[in-house]
């Protein structure tokens, strides 16, 4: 059985993981067969990596577009090459094929665990340059953070909707999920908005 997995840090209006998922599907994988998540590639304990691991049987295969698709932590990806050399899995990371159905050859263990070091080491450099961006822009008086909240900004969906919720024909949940906003966001809309 073929596998793909696919994986942004933020969330789908940010970026897009349709080309990870292209690229798989060019690999012959069924789009049944891609699991993919928007987490960090750092956090190891990700829910849909989780439940492809679990899924896997001996001799099948992983697919990814490349490491730091699949993990920015060199440790994990070590736990996922002993996990493919116990189970005889396929890896397959871009061009780069790693068979461990017979056993993995120490060459390819080490270029595979280097992959792993520089997807880790350019997670560390792009962090390093958002909160080098961040200091320098709160040294020029820029606000960090989620605009505030105001009247003259509150979205469509929330001004539309709140009368309803006012006249108590719908709750705060279903208020929440018209607006397309967590409740705690939502509550924050209708402090702001009562105010004025």
């Amino acid at each position: 059985m073929e596998y793909g997995y696919c994986r942004c840090s933020t969330n789908e209006s940010a970026q897009d993981i349709s080309r990870q998922k292209r690229e798989l599907r060019k690999l012959g994988i069924k789009e049944a067969d891609i699991y993919f998540e928007y987490e960090s590639g750092a956090k190891e304990d990700r829910v849909q990596l989780n439940r492809l691991l679990a899924a896997v049987n001996d001799g099948d295969t992983i697919a990814a577009t490349e490491v730091s698709r699949l993990t920015r932590s060199t440790k994990q990806l070590c736990e996922i090459i002993e996990l493919a050399k116990r189970r005889r899995l396929k890896l397959i990371i871009g061009a780069f094929v790693v068979d461990c159905t017979d056993g993995l050859d120490p060459m390819t263990d080490g270029m595979l665990k280097m992959m792993g070091v520089f997807a880790e080491m350019e997670r560390d450099m792009i962090s390093r340059r958002v909160k080098s961006g961040m200091e320098n822009a709160k040294a020029k008086g820029v606000r960090i953070g989620r605009p505030r909240s105001a009247p003259d900004n509150l979205p469509a969906a929330f001004i539309r909707h709140y009368p309803k919720y006012r006249e108590k024909q719908i709750n705060l949940t279903e208020l929440s999920r018209l607006c397309g906003k967590t409740r705690q966001t939502v509550y924050n809309y209708i402090k702001v908005y009562e105010r004025t």
